[in-house]
């Protein structure tokens, strides 16, 4: 829930990192109890393990005459960063808003682990934010990164190196400076004992400690996406915490951490605490000031999103992301909302947006046909759904770039045709025609016409109708599938597809499984049909390839198993013009033909706002970021707090 509502508009640079697919992804922290942790801020060289004259790399000369050299505080992926090197803070902040009170948090499911960066268990959801990374975005410029642990980048337009130099003041919170070495040691950890995953990805990549204060990168071939974000956006851990730890194995203490905030109490899949470190090493950069306000965050877990309803309005906590609509519309309402004690509050969504979508997993025969795919689409009543469940407050994707630029629409360009025309006897004759679009039920319940349209495509397919049943005439077996979602989910949507289903004689079972058997359905790709959210991604990247390379086909983020030669040309000729915009549009609507007319997923939704609502005692500034609410910048206002009911204040 902490990440949802405080980074909701996200792109998928942003998501790559939540994913644990990009070092900045995922958690940790101490082996130490709160009350242990060092307050010593020694800024000595000599307290840090010099690198000997064998460690240590002869840097010169590096480049070839022709590159050109960069050296850089602040960068951005894409265009021109929003604040300048001399900037004092962010403008959505309240550079002198007060410290100190409590606030709290909920998330719905379990917990088994505080090791975010596991291959097993269920891990502690916004345990990413106990490492800072190297540099970091702000909720207003999220393609661009500023200095944390680091203070400089170098690196050349070749895109295959970059050299990052490292504030000696930076600390981990047992008061140990962070060096070069322990960047060195994160990526080897990585790639030694992190998700199979990350090690496809960053096959080629290397990293070493040049000096003390000083990590030099190197990638195999042109990257700019992936060299600029790896370098900006990883998560830095202890080497002398983890060189004695698997870091593929959960954790059920706190491992050691560099950020704002340790965790300070906690029990296993019911809460955890969060208290904010007095000695912060970063808390006056420009990039932290009038963040991290609170003396301390609380996250309760609920098995139950309703039950989390309920709790949130008897105040139980303090500030709630509305996923579904009709309890928006529903329940927010009563003598605390009337009299003001709790606050609603709700934001249009314009730009890049997470958009939810129903995966077939095209590993398993039943759905190896396209007609298949498409007929199962159209029994997907989105109109009546989003009117009888979500007061028409769902918008339905379009396309895999949603809200952007590069989405496709209407027939191909000229330019786009150069970029599919090879692949004409590969990809769906569709991907030359109309954009994608899937035909719009009546809205009353019935979708007489969609279901006339998905038995024809069955019947094509060799499916028939026998006894009521829908048999494939091959194999007189019958079609039945299972749907799996998460307990905590929202499934409402799935009686009504059932049912519509059910008329064109397919079985659809529904599994709803806890978070741990969900995670690991999911990793081996044991599933029929799974709901899965497909992160905000602002314009084409070499991110992609996570999402839908062939080398990443055993991924958990590509969820329907869809790959082929021409999408992953398309990804690599994205990579070579991603710093040219003319070229990108073409590419990107390309690639988003492609993808959609190969119906890898049904499309579900996206919320057309953000809904949220919190109990009346913050303070907030006068702007809010645009891709986040900002709760990083409020505080604890103690005289709002003592107008509200007795016991709600704290």
């Amino acid at each position: 829930m902490i990440g949802q509502i405080k980074q909701n508009i996200k792109t998928t640079l942003i998501s790559c990192c939540l994913s644990g697919l990009v070092i900045c992804s995922v958690p940790i922290y101490a082996d130490t109890k709160p009350d242990t942790i060092s307050t010593e801020t020694q800024t000595e060289v000599d307290s840090v393990e010099p690198l000997t004259q064998d460690d240590q790399i002869d840097a010169t000369d590096t480049s070839q005459p022709s590159e050109i050299i960069y050296h850089k505080t602040i960068f951005s992926l894409s265009g021109e960063p929003k604040y300048p090197d001399n900037f004092e803070h962010l403008d959505y902040v309240n550079p002198n808003a007060p410290k100190g009170g409590v606030i709290k948090f909920a998330e719905i499911g379990s917990f088994d682990n505080l090791n975010r960066f596991a291959s097993r268990g269920a891990p502690e959801r916004n345990s990413g934010a106990l490492y800072d990374t190297l540099f970091t975005n702000s909720s207003d410029d999220i393609q661009s990164f500023y200095p944390l642990i680091a203070t400089s980048i170098t690196y050349s337009d070749s895109y295959r190196w970059a050299e990052v130099t490292i504030n000696p003041n930076a600390r981990f919170q047992d008061g140990r400076p962070i060096t070069a070495r322990d960047v060195e040691f994160t990526f080897h950890k990585f790639m030694t004992e992190g998700v199979p995953s990350y090690r496809v990805f960053y096959e080629g990549v290397t990293v070493q400690a040049i000096d003390t204060y000083l990590v030099r990168i190197e990638l195999p071939e042109k990257d700019r996406t992936k060299l600029l974000s790896f370098a900006g956006s990883m998560k830095v851990i202890p080497k002398h915490f983890w060189q004695d730890h698997d870091f593929s194995e959960p954790l059920s203490t706190p491992p050691l951490a560099s950020g704002p905030y340790y965790i300070s109490d906690y029990k296993l899949g019911q809460y955890v605490v969060y208290k904010l470190n007095p000695d912060y090493w970063a808390k006056d950069l420009p990039i932290n000031k009038g963040l991290n306000n609170f003396d301390e965050k609380r996250i309760e877990y609920y098995m139950d999103n309703s039950i989390a309803l309920e709790a949130f309005k008897a105040g139980e906590y303090d500030i709630r992301e509305e996923s579904e609509p009709k309890n928006w519309f529903t329940q927010y309402q009563g003598q605390h909302f009337d009299a003001k004690n709790i606050i609603k509050q709700e934001r249009p969504v314009t730009t890049a947006t997470n958009t939810k979508w129903l995966a077939f997993n095209l590993q398993k025969d039943l759905f190896k046909d396209i007609r298949v795919r498409q007929a199962i689409t159209l029994a997907f009543d989105f109109e009546w759904l989003n009117h009888a469940f979500y007061y028409d407050s769902y918008k339905r994707p379009y396309s895999f770039f949603e809200n952007t630029i590069y989405a496709a629409i209407g027939k191909p360009t000229e330019q786009e045709l150069t970029w599919l025309m090879p692949y004409k006897d590969i990809i769906p004759e569709q991907a030359f025609d109309d954009a994608y679009f899937v035909a719009k039920s009546d809205g009353q319940g019935f979708n007489r016409d969609n279901l006339l349209k998905a038995a024809e495509l069955l019947k094509q397919a060799g499916w028939v109708i026998k006894e009521g049943k829908l048999i494939n005439e091959k194999t007189n077996q019958p079609f039945e599938f299972e749907l799996t979602a998460y307990v905590g989910d929202d499934v409402k949507y799935a009686i009504p597809f059932q049912q519509n289903l059910a008329r064109l004689g397919i079985t659809m079972k529904i599994s709803l499984l806890d978070s741990s058997q969900h995670l690991r359905r999911l990793r081996k790709r044991d599933y029929d049909m799974m709901p899965q959210v497909y992160y905000a991604m602002n314009y084409p990247n070499s991110n992609l390839s996570v999402y839908w390379g062939s080398q990443y086909l055993n991924s958990s983020w590509n969820g329907s198993g869809l790959h082929n030669q021409a999408i992953d040309n398309l990804i690599d000729a994205i990579n070579e013009n991603i710093d040219d915009e003319k070229t990108l549009i073409p590419l990107g609507r390309a690639l988003d033909r492609i993808l959609t007319q190969e119906y890898p997923m049904i499309p579900m939704w996206y919320n057309s706002k953000t809904y949220y609502a919190y109990w009346n005692k913050f303070g907030k500034p006068a702007i809010e970021p645009t891709y986040a609410i900002g709760i990083d910048s409020w505080w604890y206002d103690a005289d709002k707090a003592a107008s509200l009911p007795k016991n709600r204040e704290h």
